[in-house]
């Protein structure tokens, strides 16, 4: 098999059946990918950094080991590329958190899920586009430009992992990783037609994670597909000492609850609709979709009711005070001393290290940055901690409460990922509260620490993708797969195959010629 748009096309564990069978190499593997990322790269800006050399390095080694025949025993995505958000330090591999104060910085370090996928034998194609530290909803704060929506490319993919889901949507890579603080894997999963995991927080280390929110951040999959996701979950999972916050458990059986989905039997499972994420404030395609998927997975036997999750109508403006605290206080470190941007205070302003830190500040961070700074600053000053910080996090622990009384009724809860589809690109920049309000569905599952995933629904009105949201139990996350994987199958056989198949991929069509 040595087609390029072919086997681009096929799903990570078709690729990783490929590699198993002698049908495809790594290595053949790599060169498909790295083929399309340069034809597709002039349209969509989803990398910021192509580490070609390194992945082919790595994918020879793989299949060195391969023919040796010591590769048993490794995960079943062994040989199968992957492409990394730049907020995951690599090391040796230029990361940047798509920031001016971190131009040029190579780590001289691995993250723990880096390591991990290297033991894997899964070569690393590079590093993916985000919002400026991950901190937005479109990926138009990068200080490297936008990317673009593949679907259609006037058009965001989300954030602030745009360039990870618009990376696997545009078949530019099988796989990728994101970090989830707010939605930002699962909302851009809603708006490319990816499928978007933010496991259980702790579930996977974030020993070098670059640290927006760190009550918050989560590193997790984006795929094309649940079994995809399920099988880099696996991989990635795990307690790591490192991580302070990591939790000592096993991976929970994901893969074999994506299987058990597959066959479509949902007669047991508890389904749950949260009464304050429907309604009003969605697009009409977007509710339909919906509303069409809850019918499939009652089709499919799953018992379906409302629950009510009061206190998630303060999840959003709670969420944005705990946010900027965090942030205000894990970019302190950026100050022009120990790495990364140096600027140094104009002729005939005092050489000083404040001023030298606040030119540095100044130049290094982007408009959405310095907006959260401040505002994080603002809610933790002396006068306003408890009024502000301390009161979110209450509500915080009330949102806990809600979820917790939801799951002694139900196995899962359900919602829309998005309230919209993918919009034009500039058409909320200067509205930062519209934008805000595209992760009011994803929040709450980032205060409560819960796992939650988004799975594509079909297509809107307009013809874009839509995503379906599920949320599990802390620690629970096998109970995302086995209805996540029976609705993927329910809506193919509907669609008449996954619907990411379908967009209409310029950059294959010229490969093929």
């Amino acid at each position: 098999m040595s087609d390029t748009t072919q086997l681009v096309q096929l799903s990570a564990a078709e690729q990783a059946a490929a590699i198993k069978s002698g049908d495809a190499s790594s290595r053949e593997l790599v060169e498909a990918h790295l083929a399309v990322i340069e034809a597709a790269e002039p349209q969509i800006n989803a990398f910021l950094q192509v580490s070609g050399d390194e992945a082919l390095a790595q994918a020879d080694a793989f299949d060195a080991k391969q023919a040796k025949g010591e590769t048993e025993g490794l995960p079943e995505l062994a040989g199968v590329p992957i492409a990394i958000k730049d907020m995951i330090v690599t090391k040796g591999i230029v990361t940047t958190a798509a920031s001016k104060i971190l131009e040029g910085w190579v780590p001289p370090y691995d993250a723990t899920v880096i390591e991990k996928l290297k033991a894997a034998g899964m070569p690393l194609l590079g590093k993916t586009n985000l919002d400026e530290f991950a901190q937005g909803s479109s990926t138009e704060h990068s200080a490297y430009g936008p990317t673009h929506n593949p679907w259609d490319t006037t058009r965001v993919p989300g954030g602030s992992g745009g360039g990870s889901a618009s990376a696997v949507a545009s078949f530019e890579a099988p796989l990728a990783l994101g970090t989830d603080t707010g939605g930002s894997i699962r909302q851009p999963g809603s708006l490319t037609g990816t499928v978007g995991v933010k496991p259980t927080y702790g579930g996977v280390s974030r020993f070098g994670a670059i640290a927006m929110a760190s009550s918050l951040d989560q590193i997790g999959p984006v795929a094309r597909t649940v079994l995809d996701s399920a099988l880099l979950q696996e991989v990635i999972g795990g307690y790591d000492e490192r991580d302070s916050t990591s939790i000592p458990m096993p991976v929970p059986p994901m893969a074999a609850a994506a299987r058990e989905g597959a066959k479509r039997d949902l007669h047991g499972v508890k389904v749950g609709l949260i009464k304050e994420l429907g309604g009003d404030g969605y697009q009409p395609g977007v509710q339909a979709r919906f509303e069409e998927a809850v019918q499939l997975l009652q089709d499919m036997g799953a018992e379906v009711i409302e629950v009510s999750c009061p206190r998630l109508e303060y999840a959003l403006g709670a969420y944005y005070i705990i946010m900027p605290s965090e942030v205000s206080s894990n970019l302190a470190r950026y100050d022009g001393m120990r790495y990364g941007l140096r600027v140094m205070p104009a002729d005939g302003v005092p050489q000083t290290a404040a001023n030298m830190m606040a030119a540095t500040r100044e130049a290094g961070f982007g408009d959405e940055v310095k907006r959260r700074i401040i505002l994080g600053t603002y809610a933790l000053s002396a006068g306003y901690y408890d009024a502000w910080y301390g009161s979110a996090q209450k509500v915080r622990t009330l949102v806990i409460e809600d979820f917790n009384k939801a799951f002694e009724q139900v196995d899962v809860l359900v919602s829309p990922t998005s309230p919209s589809t993918a919009f034009k690109l500039g058409e909320k920049m200067d509205d930062p509260l519209a934008m805000y309000m595209n992760d009011i569905a994803t929040i709450p599952a980032n205060l409560a620490g819960t796992p939650a995933m988004s799975i594509p629904a079909g297509l809107g009105d307009d013809g874009l993708p839509v995503g379906f949201q599920l949320i599990a139990p802390q620690k629970r996350d096998d109970l995302l797969y086995k209805p996540a994987a029976a609705l993927e199958a329910a809506l193919e056989e509907r669609w008449n195959g996954p619907i990411w198949r379908s967009m209409n991929a310029s950059w294959l069509k010229n490969l093929a010629k």
